[in-house]
């Protein structure tokens, strides 16, 4: 790190590499970052309400409807009644979208792991532990 570079800006200026590497990897699919973070949190969560979904993304309830449009007139997920609440819509992914999750999932760990290479395993392994480590102090 050079001198005039505080931590802060090394740290955003990996975290864009990564978030370039991932969206480079989406290509494949033609989808946005944020349709690929939705997927892959209905992915770990299952059926979530419209509202929930956008809390996860941490985006606007009409952001998240957009989202959800774009993914579904691809087939990749659909909308179904709450059994709870019958005024309520599921989000679910679709065993389409479940399958193209997981092909995602896998190019993004491996553009992940192209970024990291550079690393030595001593490396990666203090990295990782000062991550969690601010991960769960905020």
């Amino acid at each position: 790190m050079h001198e005039e570079e505080s931590l802060s800006e090394a740290f955003w200026a990996v975290a864009r590499r990564l978030r370039n590497r991932t969206k480079v990897a989406l290509e494949p699919w033609d989808l946005s970052p944020s349709q690929g973070r939705a997927m892959n949190v209905l992915a770990h969560h299952g059926d979530l309400r419209l509202s929930s979904l956008a809390e996860h993304l941490r985006i606007a309830p009409r952001s998240a409807t957009e989202v959800v449009d774009d993914l579904q007139q691809r087939g990749l997920v659909e909308r179904r009644p709450d059994p709870v609440d019958r005024r309520a819509v599921l989000v679910t992914l679709t065993p389409h979208g479940t399958t193209v999750n997981t092909e995602i999932q896998a190019a993004r760990q491996a553009a992940s792991a192209r970024l990291f290479a550079a690393l030595d395993p001593a490396d990666r392994q203090d990295l990782a532990r000062v991550l969690e480590k601010l991960r769960d102090e905020g």
